[in-house]
């Protein structure tokens, strides 16, 4: 059995309709044999044990050699994965210097001037698995995303401020979205605030709002996501982007629940609950001094991973149907099972959002009779002919091309033109209503959200 394999880190318990019925983790032990905390040992049962010099690591040394969050051991279904979170004076196993690696069970484990001894005990904990395929707009039937729907589901009705880390594609806005439609805040406004996509002098304006005459340029008073986001949540998306100089300011905001306005007197009470997402590690970022250690710490009260879908290819045929189901035509285009065969076979670098991409390009270049091929690069643009809807709103923004102003811009302003018109014109359609919006347009509802942020249109919309 499983239970009497030390090196076998995790496992699940055989449940019923290929269901697995749980995920069971062993307990591990941590001893500091040799250096400043010799004698030192700590019992952990989680997928992930933290080894660092400060506040928040799982294990903590005193060892001035050691960097603030040193490594991580992480439990997975291939083992004990021991990964150097980018330290000052590196870790090392068996005199080698280790990047990311595979321990065995009895391992010595060398940092700073200290020495730590890694054992999996023989007792277990089990991780409760929802019993639910889907939460929100996600959908699995994995045990990932099912452990990652149970946690969903008890942190939700919480007020927790919550961080969200994954790569690029895996669904981190969806998270997001699912946590405030399952909160006591769903009524209110869920507003999102691009770290990434605001230039560094505009992101206290846009974040806190700004009085007329402020600085050039502010001809009105402006309200900042903080204030927008006010009796509901506010989606710090891309935090890791956010710049160093920003973050002591951020950090204020999120413990006083308190902003002014840039040019302002008068200090604004905001009741807001706080969801962030990011790609980046951020406990790396923390060591190279990108990202300081408060705020990190201040944003991870509930820590929510989500998988990329290389470690969840069980889930791809569901995914490919849920897909679907939202294109125009989708339900009827289903891909062979040869071709979903070959879909689990994929790397998909760029997970979810890459597989939806595959699809909604099959789905609008496929031939009449021809199953679409998900796999394969799309035609070329000459090989098609925009539908009657396009062309119509294409023609209302055309524009006279003005050849002094650089390609780039003249390009981004029209889409940008196209975008608020058509995304206008859909918002007047439903009300204001995003949710209904974006089901009619077959697009999810974190990216209109996104579009109405950077377009300054989030103020005209209902949720």
């Amino acid at each position: 059995m499983a239970e009497d394999d030390l090196r076998t880190s995790t496992w699940v318990a055989s449940g019923v309709d290929g269901l697995p019925s749980g995920l069971r983790i062993r307990r591990c032990r941590l001893t500091v044999v040799a250096g400043p905390d010799a004698g030192l040992a700590r019992d952990f049962e989680a997928h992930v044990i933290r080894v660092g010099a400060r506040r928040g690591a799982d294990l903590v040394l005193t060892d001035g050699k050691v960097s603030r969050t040193h490594f991580e051991i992480r439990l997975d279904p291939q083992g004990y994965r021991l990964r150097d979170l980018e330290s000052t004076n590196g870790t090392f196993v068996s005199g080698l210097r280790v990047a990311d690696v595979y321990v065995p069970p009895g391992a010595s484990i060398y940092l700073g001037d200290s020495r730590l001894r890694f054992d999996p005990l023989d007792d277990t904990v089990e991780v409760a698995l929802s019993s639910a395929d889907r939460f929100g707009d996600m959908v699995g039937r994995s045990v990932l995303m099912r452990e990652l729907f149970a946690r969903l589901a008890a942190v939700a009705p919480t007020d927790a401020t919550v961080l969200v880390t994954g790569e690029t594609g895996t669904g981190k806005e969806l998270v997001a979205d699912a946590i405030h439609e399952h909160s006591p805040r769903k009524g209110g406004p869920f507003v999102v605030f691009d770290c990434g996509a605001i230039p560094a002098n505009l992101m206290e304006s846009e974040a806190f709002g700004h009085e007329r005459g402020a600085f050039t340029g502010a001809t009105a008073a402006h309200a900042g996501a903080f204030e927008r986001a006010d009796g509901g949540t506010l989606f710090l998306d891309e935090i890791g982007e956010l710049p160093l100089e920003m973050q002591p300011k951020l950090l204020r905001a999120l413990e006083r629940k308190e902003i002014r306005r840039v040019g302002g007197a008068k200090t604004l009470q905001v009741n807001i609950r706080v969801v962030a997402a990011t790609n980046r590690d951020l406990a790396v970022e923390v060591n190279k001094g990108r990202f300081r250690e408060d705020l990190y710490y201040r944003l991870a009260v509930a820590h929510l991973a989500v998988p990329p879908l290389r470690e969840r290819r069980e889930d791809i045929p569901l995914l490919v149907e849920h897909i679907l189901a939202g294109l125009p035509g989708g339900r009827e285009r289903g891909p062979r099972a040869e071709t979903i065969e070959l879909m689990k076979r994929h790397e998909w670098p760029g997970n979810v959002r890459e597989l939806r991409n595959m699809l909604e390009r099959a789905v609008l270049f496929q031939q009449p009779g021809r199953e679409p091929s998900v796999i394969a690069p799309a035609p070329e643009a000459r090989d098609f002919a925009p539908a009657a809807g396009a062309r119509d709103a294409a023609a209302e923004v055309r524009a006279p091309i003005d050849p002094t102003v650089p390609f780039k811009v003249a390009k981004q302003e029209l889409i940008d033109e196209f975008e608020r018109r058509y995304v206008r014109a859909l918002l007047e359609r439903h009300g204001g209503n995003v949710s209904a919006a974006a089901r009619a347009a077959g697009i999810d509802r974190m990216s209109i959200h996104k579009m109405l942020n950077r377009l300054g249109m989030d103020r005209e919309t209902t949720d």
